[in-house]
């Protein structure tokens, strides 16, 4: 009986000291959007418009678009094997605007849009943006675009 009490309080002081290594008193902060935005390059995934995938409708020259977003506020846009004529390649500015909601650029990333887009989220794997826009033949339309990594 003697031998059994030091043993369980051996394993019950262990037990303690494990289960407490594993606890984090300091959990990582939460990226920052500007930290989300930078981390690696963003490409279209999808559309939507009223509640309906409208990728269809989306120029295949506009889905390959690479877009990087550097932390300093610039950034560039890649037409990468299909470009559009005319092409919206080169370089641009960037900035959160209105806490955060707005995502402004100083050029569109579409031909038929704005610099301007509604932040709807931004996570570690994607951009879901949206925008008015005009992809014709049809008449301007409120459209959602997620990019992904």
């Amino acid at each position: 009986m003697k031998i059994l009490l030091p043993v369980s309080t051996v394993c019950l002081a262990l037990s303690f000291f494990i289960s407490s290594c594993g606890k984090d008193d300091n959990p990582a902060p939460a990226k920052t959007k500007t930290e989300l935005i930078t981390q690696s390059t963003w490409k279209f995934d999808k559309a939507m418009s009223g509640g309906f995938d409208v990728s269809a409708f989306v120029p295949a020259c506009w889905k390959d678009n690479i877009a990087v977003f550097v932390n300093n506020g610039t950034g560039t846009l890649d037409e990468s094997a299909v470009v559009c004529m005319p092409s919206v390649a080169g370089a641009f500015t960037w900035a959160f605007q209105s806490n955060e909601t707005i995502l402004h650029l100083s050029a569109p990333l579409f031909p038929g849009g704005s610099g301007d887009f509604t932040l709807i989220s931004l996570t570690e794997t994607n951009l879901v943006v949206s925008q008015n826009i005009t992809i014709p033949p049809n008449p301007p339309t409120d459209v959602e675009f997620t990019f992904k990594h």
